[in-house]
């Protein structure tokens, strides 16, 4: 049980709402400044749009078309500091771009955009682009449509594979460094008295019990609640719930295993059908499909890749690698989100800016609150910084220097490191070589803590599922040291066994049978997961074709 009689009775100096990227590092950045911070989400951290992106550390090559050069340049120093101070979750990638004279972009246009990628990116340490002829594209890409094809563009981005991962370490940051961080707690209320918030009413969902947060005459609230701005702001009964300031487009992925003609590294292709860009992404032994870009306005907490949308990506995929011949019944997982983007009315969903906004209402009444519109996973420390030099400038103090430039995130490792030697020679006899590379991947330095457990109970050393890497101490680690407290947690966020293959049901006996007898939940508890986590992935994950034919995998799931 959380002691939440401890949030009553001491005023922070900033509150966070939304557990996301954005907010994690907001938090990370302002207790590593010495702010007493809280971080409150309804969910789980990272498990809304920060869960359902397409996992890359980019600059935003499209970006240059609408002229946001400041976006891309901060966007490619931000990829700079994450492949430095995350090695372990944030790695390069190789991008091709396949140009076809059909196109709407030509061989030359890409090319002054590879040159401009190159010159924002001056300090990167990661290769410059070069053009490919149509016959080198070829040999390189055998399986790749050659019908009009001109050439290729090739160059590097990064990505987070284990992008939930990356907003827990800010979190776990945040914690080490003093901040208070609360996942399944809701605010329901925003108190304001003379143009200020003085505390909120929340709720603790898996108590059901309500507190109380107070503030002080120099606390600072911040809303990271991405596409959820607006609701938030809607609590309090003030000019702050008035307008519309989220404009949100939903983005959609599929999930596929390696197919005929996969390619060995990430394409960046042109759908042929109506020009939108997506990206065919090698993932954990898989390919990340999409992403779709469409004008959403429904409800935010249940969202699928509707039909439509996982057919547009298939059949796109299919047209420029044809040898693949995808079909449903290759997808192995689906999922969506919503970007938070500034409402832009009559503008094409494309085309709204990608750049980040911290509104502050003080013009609506409420002195101490800021909003955030917008926001990638590239540039989450960026806004971290800029929220935390705000709420000092509010508070009428000196800004301190920021230390997230540079400090590396708690499981920060490069391979080389004598200490993955270390575990290797160890664990060799109790752990495959390929599961414990896997798990350096995701924990990084903090691999030791789990392994910790394995000694312990060296049972834990057994696979969840015999498909995937991913060890029975995982799901221990995550409920007694990563605040994971449903299936969800485990299986989609502090791990991605879900994402692999049939939805994670397969893990499910497994689950409980491990926190039943190492973590102490009840059958109960493990039967009412159960329940909620068929019910999550029937309305977010699973297609709506595949429930309507109950394919043999989910009826004995």
């Amino acid at each position: 049980m959380r002691n939440l009689q401890t949030l009553t009775n001491q005023p922070f100096d900033l509150i966070v709402i939304g557990g996301g990227i954005n907010g994690a590092a907001t938090a990370r950045d302002g207790a590593l400044r010495g702010l007493k911070t809280l971080i409150i989400d309804k969910g789980d951290f990272g498990g809304g749009t920060t869960s359902w992106s397409s996992r890359l550390i980019h600059g935003g090559l499209r970006y240059l078309e609408y002229f946001e050069f400041h976006l891309v340049r901060e966007s490619l120093h931000e990829r700079e500091v994450l492949l430095r101070n995350a090695p372990h979750l944030a790695k390069s990638l190789q991008m091709t771009i396949p140009i076809y004279r059909s196109g709407s972009r030509s061989y030359r246009i890409i090319q002054v955009g590879m040159v401009l990628y190159d010159v924002l990116s001056y300090d990167k340490s990661l290769p410059n682009h070069r053009m490919l002829s149509r016959k080198t594209t070829r040999q390189l890409f055998r399986a790749i449509d050659a019908d009009e094809l001109a050439g290729a563009g090739q160059y590097y981005d990064a990505q987070a594979e284990h992008a939930e991962r990356l907003c827990f370490e800010n979190i776990l940051d945040a914690q080490q460094a003093g901040a208070v961080a609360l996942n399944y707690a809701q605010v329901e209320d925003i108190h304001l008295a003379n143009r200020r918030i003085t505390g909120l009413t929340c709720r603790d969902l898996l108590s059901d019990d309500t507190f109380e947060v107070t503030t002080h005459d120099k606390t600072v609230v911040v809303n990271t609640s991405g596409p959820w701005v607006d609701a938030v702001c809607g609590l309090s009964e003030s000019p702050v719930s008035k307008g519309q300031k989220i404009g949100g487009t939903k983005g959609s992925h599929i999930i596929v295993d390696t197919f005929p003609g996969a390619p060995s590294t990430a394409l960046y292709v042109e759908a042929k059908s109506d020009g939108r860009p997506f990206f065919i992404i090698p993932w954990l032994g898989q390919y990340l499909i999409g992403t779709t870009d469409e004008r959403y306005n429904g409800p935010l907490d249940n969202i699928k890749a509707d039909d439509a949308e996982v057919d547009y990506l298939l059949k796109e995929t299919n047209a420029v690698l044809p040898a693949a011949h995808l079909t449903r019944q290759d997808v192995r997982f689906t999922y969506a989100g919503v970007r938070p983007l500034p409402y832009a009315e009559g503008k094409k969903a494309g085309s709204i800016s990608r750049a980040h906004i911290l509104h502050d209402h003080s013009k609506e009444g409420a002195e101490n609150l800021i909003s955030l519109i917008g926001g990638k996973l590239t540039t989450h420390r960026q806004v971290g910084e800029e929220f935390v030099d705000v709420a000092f400038r509010k508070r009428g103090e000196a800004v301190p220097a920021c230390p997230t430039h540079k400090r590396s995130l708690p499981g920060a490792i490069l391979l080389d490191d004598p200490r993955v030697g270390q575990w290797h020679d160890r664990y060799r006899h109790r752990i495959p070589t390929a599961v414990l590379d896997h798990l350096i991947g995701i924990y990084g330095a903090r691999t030791e803590e789990l392994l910790a457990l394995v000694d312990e109970h060296p049972a834990l050393a057994e696979p969840i599922v015999d498909y995937a890497h991913d060890i029975q101490a995982q799901i221990v680690f995550a409920v007694q040291a990563e605040m994971a407290h449903t299936f969800d947690d485990i299986l989609r966020r502090r791990t991605t066994v879900a994402m692999h293959r049939n939805y994670g049901f397969d893990a499910l006996p497994v689950v409980s049978e491990v926190l039943r007898e190492y973590c102490g939940w009840s059958e109960e508890q493990c039967d009412r997961n159960i329940r909620t986590y068929h019910q999550f992935m029937e309305t977010n994950c699973i297609p709506d074709y595949a429930l309507k034919q109950e394919s043999p995998s989910l009826q004995t799931a």
